[in-house]
């Protein structure tokens, strides 16, 4: 039992997981959060009657979260509910409907369907992929604060997984002859909020992770995730202090020795971890700390990922489609292009949209649903997008588009409650930088050691957690930047710990 104070700044997933595990290994662990509830961008957000999850909503690999819980001692089915859902989702192309299935053969029936001649290409795409993600995995849970940390033979092993010559939609090409079919596979470098065109192809593994491990819904949404592990936390000793806002980290030269709260009162640690969105947190509660390799200036030219436009939806009726839809515009290509390269909201837009009261009747009164709808749209490095002045004209550009697409004919008609969130709202609401809601972008300058480190190389006695640290954003990679942050401390302090050696484990709760 060491008996050392942490301090966490921020009770999003990475911070949560952080303070369960150092809890259980005896630390005294305090997290800060500023908000009224745990989860940071993994909350619930209320409205008369209606719970969304204000960020993610598709739980992939389950097994990392449930080892998180097995870290600290628990059982994750103590804490939460969890549904396999397959169909995993709709895609909805302008002529054609694909409905994706985590099964093989399921999806076999379905390409061949729409894609005759493919099912060759689905095997051969399964088989690499899996070499890939059992070559990049590993070094997914492996620390990078060191230049030789790069040479180690696992990473040395996976070098040519990560084909840098290529981009994922180049991959996806070496597979599949179809634009549409590529795009049934590459869609999911918007999970890391990147253009398919531009991401590296490392990130094909993705899809292949959906296809094999298989896509969960958490009963009341995933926010369920966040409320499980803050009493977790709490039921193993930890503190944390809601409604508390962290204003500054305290410094003497380059070592953090606490943070001051928003009203003065300052609390000391022994070590600090940080999972406030990264680039805010060094502009802000580290502005005057004399960081020169994170300086204001050098973040803004960093590369960021797209940002979102959200409609929270309340409905007073219940829809007959699936729990999770993608809708694609006419022309994809183009679409992305114009949030990544011409930095312009759509108007011939993509969207995502949740149905999830098909599945579950917790987040809605009886008889109604939520409906969910994100639309990636540029970040606000992009000038020239005033959101207050055009939030409620795109608003109704998504719903006209739904409304003449999907089955939501009605949808404007059943609408009795409604939250937007725009680019604008990321940055003030939940201190994202430029509201680039994936954070850091991850080309291939801003991954591994190039990626701001677990123990950050800046400051002494602080480390990171979150999207904004390695491995990257998504709910498992941000779990495993947690579970690298602890071992690092754990280290430091002779605290005993296992090393992660799971790999390929299919289980569910």
């Amino acid at each position: 039992m060491s008996g050392k104070c942490i301090v966490i700044v921020g009770a999003g997933p990475g911070g949560l997981s952080a303070g369960m595990i150092l809890a259980k290994r005896g630390f005294k662990v305090t997290i800060l959060e500023k908000e009224a509830v745990a989860g940071g961008r993994n909350a619930p957000l209320k409205k008369d009657g209606y719970t969304f999850d204000i960020g993610p909503t598709f739980l992939m690999m389950n097994y990392i979260l449930k080892e998180i819980f097995e870290e600290s001692g628990k059982k994750a089915e103590d804490y939460i509910k969890v549904q396999r859902l397959d169909p995993m989702y709709r895609l909805k192309f302008t002529d054609k409907d694909i409905i994706i299935s985590s099964g093989f053969e399921e999806m076999k029936a379905e390409i061949e369907k729409h894609f005759p001649g493919n099912t060759d290409a689905l095997r051969k795409f399964m088989e690499t992929e899996k070499k890939r993600y059992g070559n990049m995995f590993p070094c997914l849970q492996k620390e990078y604060t060191k230049p030789w940390h790069l040479l180690r033979p696992v990473f040395l092993k996976a070098i040519p997984s990560l084909q840098l010559h290529k981009t994922f939609w180049q991959n996806l090409s070496s597979y599949f002859k179809q634009d549409d079919l590529k795009i049934c596979f590459t869609f999911q470098a918007k999970y890391i909020g990147m253009s398919p065109w531009e991401c590296p192809a490392a990130f094909t593994m993705i899809p292949y992770v959906e296809h094999e491990y298989g896509i969960y819904h958490v009963t009341g949404g995933l926010n369920q995730i966040s409320a499980g592990m803050a009493r977790a936390f709490k039921e193993l000793g930890g503190e944390l202090l809601l409604n508390t806002e962290v204003e500054k980290l305290l410094m003497e030269k380059k070592k953090v020795k606490g943070v001051r709260i928003k009203g003065g009162k300052e609390v000391f640690a022994d070590e600090v971890i940080v999972n406030a969105d990264f680039a805010y947190a060094m502009s802000s509660l580290a502005k005057n700390a004399g960081l020169k390799k994170y300086s204001l200036n050098k973040l803004k030219k960093k590369r960021y990922s797209c940002s979102t436009f959200m409609l929270y939806l309340g409905v007073k009726k219940k829809y007959n489609i699936p729990h999770h839809n993608i809708v694609f515009a006419g022309s994809y290509r183009k679409n992305v292009e114009e949030i990544f390269q011409k930095g312009a909201p759509s108007e011939d837009m993509s969207a995502y949209v949740q149905n999830a009261s098909v599945t579950d009747s917790t987040l809605a009164p009886e008889g109604k649903s939520t409906i969910y709808i994100l639309v990636p749209c540029p970040n606000k490095a992009a000038t020239g997008n005033d959101w207050e002045k055009i939030k409620e004209s795109y608003k109704n550009k998504v719903l006209d588009m739904l409304e003449k697409r999907t089955e939501l004919k009605d949808l404007r008609a059943n609408i009795e409650t409604e939250i937007i969130y725009t680019p604008d709202d990321w940055e003030k609401k939940h201190n994202v930088f430029y509201g680039a809601t994936f954070n850091l972008a991850h080309n291939l300058s801003q991954m591994l050691y190039s990626r701001p480190r677990n123990k950050f190389e800046e400051l002494d006695n602080c480390y990171l957690v979150g999207g904004g640290t390695h491995p990257g954003s998504g709910l498992p990679t941000i779990y495993e930047s947690a579970r690298i942050t602890s071992n690092l401390i754990s280290k430091k302090y002779g605290v005993p710990f296992i090393y992660p050696t799971t790999l390929n484990k299919k289980e569910s709760f």
